[in-house]
């Protein structure tokens, strides 16, 4: 089973600057479009960089000695005396592939401890933005079609299974299954692309007796 792509939760409305932006229409920016973070761009729509808040905020604390205000920020001189993007910025800027799935996204933010990810598509150009946000959208998710999934694309599909040899019911996100699998590994297979499917918080399987083999068949 595939995650929801990157292009399928990305916002495309970006707003972007190029290198040569003045320090103060960035600021302008950031407060006109409720923004913490801009992307600076080459010629060709490429992502080279980001300038955020605090790249912004050096030009008050970069100039000091020590740690800016006791805040645990080190002062950078060269962002302090900075007056456009391409000073500003911080270089490369993290980015995803939109074919990522939102599983390799969420893990990238993860690692590197930030909120959302420049989206590019095959040729390097700036396509759209990713955020936490978007990403949790996975987890609302109805129901319904959580079930369909796993039926029609995980049991018959993956499976081979019959549709009614599992009884599945899933309740906000949480799947229960039930019923009788030709093998211990197929169970176990089983619960691990249910697992996979977006939306899925978490998943039981619960396996009913065989009357033809004498005895359940155990999930794993």
């Amino acid at each position: 089973m595939s995650h929801q792509k990157v292009r399928d939760v990305m916002s495309d409305a970006v707003v972007r600057i190029q290198g040569g932006t003045p320090f103060k229409e960035i600021a302008h920016l950031l407060l006109e479009y409720d923004i913490t973070a801009v992307p600076v761009v080459d010629a060709e729509d490429r992502p080279v960089g980001v300038v955020s808040e605090a790249d912004l905020l050096h030009k008050m604390w970069g100039r000091q000695e020590g740690e800016a205000g006791g805040l645990g920020v080190v002062p950078r001189p060269e962002k302090a005396w900075a007056t456009d993007a391409a000073g500003l910025m911080t270089s490369p800027a993290l980015c995803a592939a939109e074919d990522w799935s939102v599983v390799d996204a969420a893990r990238v933010m993860a690692r590197h401890g930030i909120k959302r990810l420049l989206v590019i598509d095959g040729a390097g150009r700036l396509r759209g933005v990713v955020s936490r946000s978007d990403l949790l959208r996975v987890f609302v998710r109805e129901d319904r079609a959580i079930r369909t999934e796993i039926v029609e694309d995980v049991l018959v599909r993956a499976l081979g299974e019959a549709p009614s040899a599992v009884e599945v019911t899933v309740t906000h996100g949480h799947v229960r299954l039930s019923g009788q699998l030709s093998s211990p590994a197929t169970a176990q297979k089983l619960e691990d692309l249910c697992r996979n499917v977006d939306g899925v918080v978490d998943v039981e399987f619960r396996a009913v007796p065989d009357s033809g083999a004498g005895g359940p068949v155990p999930s794993g």
